[in-house]
């Protein structure tokens, strides 16, 4: 896992956003969201991964931070990288936990590293933004007939 900042600009890179209260709800609009941001940018190829990442990092803000709303946003950064962005205003970050085989539980953020490029957080004044850099897989190429 990455710790460091990700920076980048909200005016240079597209990107869609919403506010959603902190309700089990929540989780099927926020993948319904990448689901349709996804379909736009034409790069259907993340739609299953970026809708799991996306559900795992909305429900652990829903579910840990106490919070009253989260804001989901996703950006594309590339032609084949979307990163997925959920912030909240609890300052307790988020770490990987180990857990027994038969845990029903505790297992988003590990599913979240396993198919991310990367992952981190940004610690802010107001809480935390917790982060998901998604990629297509190279294409190998197709020799010439």
């Amino acid at each position: 896992m990455t710790t460091t900042a990700v920076k980048f600009s909200g005016t240079d890179v597209p990107s869609f956003s919403e506010t959603w209260d902190c309700q089990p709800e929540s989780a099927a609009k926020a993948r319904w969201l990448i689901t349709a941001a996804l379909s736009k940018w034409g790069i259907e190829g993340l739609t299953e991964i970026g809708a799991l990442v996306t559900s795992e990092l909305v429900s652990n803000a829903i579910t840990h931070s106490g919070c009253r709303r989260f804001r989901l946003r996703v950006s594309r950064i590339d032609a084949r990288t979307v990163l997925i962005l959920v912030s909240d205003t609890n300052r307790l970050l988020p770490r990987l936990r180990e857990v027994g085989r038969d845990s029903e539980s505790g297992r988003g953020l590990l599913l979240v590293a396993e198919m991310s490029k990367d992952w981190g957080y940004n610690r802010k004044v107001w809480g935390k933004a917790v982060w998901a850099l998604l990629e297509l897989p190279e294409q190998p190429a197709h020799p010439a007939t």
